[in-house]
């Protein structure tokens, strides 16, 4: 009888083109943030130095290891220590997010109907969450909000009604242009103050996108961002370039398609299988798209 075993195979993060690219670069493009790219990017983050550096030595067996061995026979091997950050290393980003999706799927979500919502906002707006970004948080309390109100609206008479949500602000869209957005884990229906779950698979995308409107520009008006004379201008639009999205569902048994999803939401910023890096170019052409 055959007995198949996983084999752990070390990865060589210094062979990928983002590793070449954040080491050959990275100082040239920091010393050129101000004049070249603090209009588009906003300002320089400090925390970037320490994310980059770290990301740097995750994976590399000069800056640490760990050596596994088995209690059960002599075989051993070692691993890299990881920076375990977030938005930078692909590696470390895909082991978040697995570990996320499998301590919801076993600890938080219940086993109901769910539909993952998209919140966006138009391009106008996005400057205001470039340059202030504690405001990201109160966007995700705004995307909460607006599924929790239409929600109870529907479930008319049902006292202490709330849907469960989980939710997750995105930063970055396709070729890694500033887009801030919201992802949102929600179920299909909601919880009494008594607990008697009530479903509700159905809510207006038009409706849910007026009320995050008005949420989203009230916000920015109690931040004195924000004028009454400019939001009269904004609701006079035709298309107002805000958007909710909530046509993906998840099945109470689908416990893989839940994980899928998860981790979806909180995906990395990079893509390895979508960068080109050739060093050595004239002008560092360069072909890199990051994930939408």
């Amino acid at each position: 009888m055959e007995i198949s075993c996983r084999v752990y195979r070390p990865r060589d993060p210094r062979k990928t083109p983002l590793f070449g690219l954040l080491d050959s670069l990275y100082d040239r493009v920091k010393g050129a943030w101000e004049e070249r790219f603090e209009r588009s990017y906003g300002f320089w983050r400090g925390l970037v130095d320490e994310v980059v550096a770290r990301y740097l030595d995750c994976g590399v067996w000069e800056s640490g290891f760990a050596r596994v061995r088995s209690r059960s026979c002599p075989e051993e091997f070692l691993v890299a220590f990881s920076c375990k950050g977030r938005g930078v290393c692909p590696s470390c980003g895909a082991k978040r997010a697995a570990e996320l999706a499998a301590f919801l799927q076993d600890e938080v979500v219940e086993e109901v109907g769910h539909a993952q919502w998209v919140f966006t906002v138009p391009k106008m707006l996005r400057v205001f969450f470039l340059h202030h970004r504690e405001l990201l948080g109160p966007l995700s309390l705004a995307a909460y909000e607006t599924v929790k109100e239409l929600m109870a609206a529907a479930a008319v008479g049902e006292k202490g009604f709330r849907p469960g949500v989980v939710s997750v602000v995105q930063t970055f869209s396709d070729r890694a242009k500033f887009h801030p957005h919201v992802h949102a884990l929600c179920s299909r229906g909601g919880w009494t103050a008594s607990g008697e779950w009530i479903p509700l698979p159905y809510v207006d995308e038009g409706a849910a996108e007026k009320l995050f409107r008005h949420k989203v520009l009230a916000l920015l008006h109690r931040r004195g961002l924000l004028s009454e004379d400019r939001i009269e201008l904004l609701l006079s639009w035709k298309r107002s370039g805000f958007s909710v999205h909530n046509r993906v569902y998840v099945a109470a048994a689908n416990g893989q398609g839940l994980e899928a999803l998860v981790r979806y939401m909180i995906r990395s910023a990079v893509s390895l299988s979508r960068l080109r890096f050739t060093p050595g170019l004239p002008r560092c052409r360069l072909r890199a798209q990051a994930r939408a």
